[in-house]
């Protein structure tokens, strides 16, 4: 699922949450979201349970140009379990990996994720 958003036509802003079922120990889709701004995004995330929020977004370069870049986010709040921030923490490369992701971002607390956040994030590509 990861592999085939990262490759989606559409220009729109989106995302996809992905979490990691605790009992089956697999990542599994959360949530997808079409046309979502990041404040709503980050409403949409719960403040106390880790989760992967995946977002396509649209930028705007200072030199004009517009890409759609892939953010892989691991958000990991601080107050979560220690044995679901090492289940997340250790599967995050993996999924990384396998998607060929390039923009990795991690917050540790659910209203660190701000769209001015990810424009600051984004200016270092």
């Amino acid at each position: 699922k990861l592999k085939k958003f990262k490759f989606r036509k559409s220009t729109n802003n989106a995302a996809i949450v992905m979490k990691i079922d605790m009992e089956k120990h697999l990542v599994v889709l959360e949530e997808e979201y079409e046309d979502i701004s990041v404040d709503d995004l980050t409403n949409e995330l719960p403040a106390q349970q880790p989760r992967y929020p995946d977002r396509i977004y649209k930028y705007v370069h200072n030199d004009g140009r517009i890409s759609y870049p892939l953010c892989f986010i691991f958000c990991s709040p601080s107050g979560c379990k220690t044995e679901q921030n090492m289940m997340y923490a250790g599967s995050k490369n993996q999924l990384v990996q396998a998607a060929e992701l390039t923009k990795v971002f991690e917050v540790r607390s659910v209203e660190d994720l701000t769209e001015e956040w990810l424009k600051k994030k984004l200016g270092f590509f």
